[in-house]
Parts: C-alpha cells; structure tokens; sequence
C-alpha cells in the first residue's frame, strides 16, 4: 500500500502543481488513498522531495534529482548558486531561452537548469559560455524565464 501510495504521489506532483502537503493529502483522499498529515509528511522526507518555483503556485513539490539529496535546501541552493553564480543574461528566441553565462559556466548552468526539471523544459546544449534551451512552446519560454529569475532572487 505505502508503494502504491508514494507511486501516486509522484505521479499527482508531476501532474499537478502541489503547493502544500495540505493540497497532498487533498489530493490524495480525492484518489482513494485515506492518509493523515503525518503520513503525508513522511512520504515526502522518503521520497526526498523538494520545492521549487511554480507557474501558477508560488512552490511546488519535485523530486530532487542528480543527486538533490534529501532536503531542499542542499536542492535548491546547489542549482540557485550555481544560477546566481553563472547566469549573466536570458533571452527568448522563438521557443528557445538562450541563456548567457560567465566564460566556462555554461556546462554547469545547463546541468542545473536541467536537474530543476521545469515544466514546459525540453532539455539544453551548452557551449563555453551560451546554453540553448529547447522550450515546448514559445508562449511557454517568459514562463520558465520568471521560474529561472525567481530561483536567482531566491537566496
């Protein structure tokens, strides 16, 4: 059942949203599984998730990945400082976000980017100091541009 359980929780964070456990355990009950605050919580530490920026919400729940680790701070401020540290400029070019970094940072700006898994994000290529950023569509790009500035302002 706990399998089941977490397996759905994945899914639900992938298609949705999910601001708080709150909205979790909502989401949770709504799917026949009968949960406590509790055990939401701990399902959450189990499967190392972490928040990031959202679209419409303000966090939402993810999996770390790459080596997140449990928590999100060591998450989030490895990839921010990575951005903070790298990140010089960003612009649309039709649905790509080129991205401008410090001379040789592009790698590592690209592979954090792509460790936020952001909605609406196809994947990257990274030079010296430029990233071409694959958006599914253009309308999506100003979207993942606000997510990427917010993750800078974060800290």
């Amino acid at each position: 059942m706990k399998r089941k359980r977490q397996e759905k929780i994945i899914e639900l964070i992938s298609e949705y949203e999910v601001e708080t456990q709150e909205d979790l355990a909502r989401f949770l009950n709504e799917a026949g599984y009968s949960v406590t605050q509790a055990t939401v919580s701990r399902d959450i530490r189990e499967l190392s998730l972490v928040k990031v920026p959202g679209m419409k919400v303000k966090q939402r729940y993810t999996v770390a990945t790459e080596g997140g680790g449990g928590g999100s701070s060591g998450f989030s401020k490895r990839y921010v400082g990575v951005l903070q540290d790298g990140v010089v400029s960003m612009e649309q070019a039709g649905n790509l976000l080129v991205v401008k970094t410090v001379s040789g940072m592009a790698m590592a700006v690209a592979a954090a980017i792509d460790g936020m898994n952001l909605e609406g994000m196809v994947g990257s290529i990274a030079g010296d100091d430029t990233i071409m950023c694959a958006i599914k569509t253009e309308e999506t790009v100003p979207q993942v541009m606000d997510q990427l500035k917010q993750m800078i302002r974060s800290i």
